[in-house]
């Protein structure tokens, strides 16, 4: 049997969701540092939304504390409305064997296996990190051993060129499976993408409350694929840049405003089938139940920021910086009044402000589930700091994030963020009981 961690198996499971595989738990991490920078702040409204949901504007449960399981298996997958952990590894692979089919569905069952393990708060494999035989490398790697499962949700992703190359070679024999609306994404004004942090065929998305927990499942899923994936590029993140509950208070991002406010947010479950999850009558039945993540990562000018004023800020934003209510009156669940003038006669909230492009009301009322993170990958040769957003967004169609970030061109937040890295992939619906991840498409 697989070794076991203490507060592992036998703690507390969060219950099951009969319409989900996600369930609440979102707590406190317990460490600090693991790495990387744990700077108390959340990420960034870029391509999200503004408006008001009306049940943020109830009371804000406590959540629990850390150490509580998330099931793995569900209608589907978790990590996307499951309760926004704080800590990110995200990570794009790369496969090594470009057309080995059965190559890619072993793998897949592999990690599968694996990832039950590690959501469960167990050692990967039969013997774990410290029972197998001695002149031997262990199964799992142990720098876990001793942590719980510290809400731990790994969410996997199908890139484009899993079904198509760029030459167009049909790699896995499943070109004929890919939706219709899953293409790359088009260029955007302002894209400086760096090569090596974009696109992959796979990508895994590890949160948790525990930085260490998080890295422990990339780093073991990436040793579990050797010879036959590599990891492309990574990302760490801490400070969840949005809600995705009504239970979690509104983080700020390293701007220092509160975002989130408006995120599509797991209990209105009127709104997740219209935007979230794709449609029970879709042509591809393996995505049905599913979404699709797009990833972005943005580096901010901090020091640029910070030179602004507080006025310069604030109306940038189309927000207080304080309390978060939008610069037309009231508070942070207010809804913004577009329509509304300010004092000295021009609009309250300015025609080039975040808020104002980014709000549903201006895109056709189209919304998306945001679960980014802040990120500091150190400073550069003058001492500033490299650091930024690593946005996460979710939806039922790609088409939504396009539509809104180009509505974003004329954004005068624009010229504090350099759009560095991106990808996008299908992710299939939720694993039951004795299925691989994505099985459906193979089938």
């Amino acid at each position: 049997m697989p070794k076991q961690r203490p507060d592992g198996p036998d703690a507390a499971e969060s219950p099951d969701s009969a319409t989900s595989g996600d369930a609440s738990g979102s707590g406190v991490s317990r460490r600090g540092f693991f790495g990387f920078a744990a700077v108390g702040a959340a990420g960034l409204a870029i391509g999200g939304a503004g408006g008001a949901v009306t049940a943020n504007a109830l009371g804000r449960a406590a959540a629990p504390a850390s150490g509580q399981q998330i099931p793995f298996r569900g209608a589907h997958q978790a990590g996307i409305v499951t309760p926004a952990q704080d800590r990110l590894h995200f990570a794009s692979f790369q496969l090594l064997r470009s057309t080995d089919r059965a190559g890619l569905v072993a793998l897949l069952r592999d990690w599968t296996e694996a990832a039950e393990q590690l959501t469960r708060g167990r050692d990967v494999g039969e013997t774990g990190a410290v029972s197998g035989p001695p002149l031997a490398p262990p199964e799992d790697t142990g720098e876990a051993l001793g942590l719980n499962a510290a809400n731990l949700t790994l969410t996997f992703g199908f890139g484009p060129g899993l079904f198509e190359s760029e030459d167009g070679t049909d790699r896995f024999g499943i070109r004929d499976r890919r939706p219709a609306e899953f293409e790359p994404l088009p260029s955007f004004a302002f894209d400086l993408l760096e090569p090596e942090l974009t696109g992959g065929d796979l990508c895994v998305q590890a949160c948790a409350d525990d930085p260490q927990v998080a890295v422990h499942a990339i780093r073991n899923l990436s040793r579990i694929a050797m010879g036959r994936a590599r990891i492309r590029w990574s990302q760490l993140g801490f400070g969840r840049t949005a809600s995705t509950s009504t239970a979690q208070d509104t983080p700020r991002n390293l701007f220092g405003f509160k975002d989130g406010t408006a995120n599509l947010m797991a209990e209105e479950t009127d709104e997740l089938p219209r935007h979230l999850w794709v449609p029970e009558d879709h042509p591809q039945a393996w995505i049905r139940g599913g979404s699709y993540l797009i990833a972005r990562k943005i580096a901010m000018t901090i020091e640029t920021w910070d030179r602004a004023s507080l006025r310069e800020q604030e109306q940038i934003v189309g927000r207080t910086k304080g309390e978060g209510g939008p610069l037309s009156g009231g508070g942070e669940f207010d809804s913004p009044n577009f329509a509304a003038f300010s004092s000295d006669g021009g609009p309250a909230i300015a025609v080039d402000a975040h808020v104002r492009l980014a709000h549903p009301d201006s895109n056709g009322g189209v919304r998306m589930l945001r679960r980014g993170y802040n990120y500091v990958d150190g400073n550069n040769p003058l001492g500033q700091l490299s650091a930024g957003l690593f946005f996460i967004c979710f939806q039922n169609d790609p088409a939504t994030f396009v539509r809104v970030q180009r509505a974003l061109k004329t954004d005068t937040m624009n010229e504090y963020l350099r759009h560095i890295g991106s990808g996008i992939w299908a992710v299939p619906r939720g694993i039951a009981a004795g299925e691989f991840v994505g099985q459906a498409l193979f089938e």
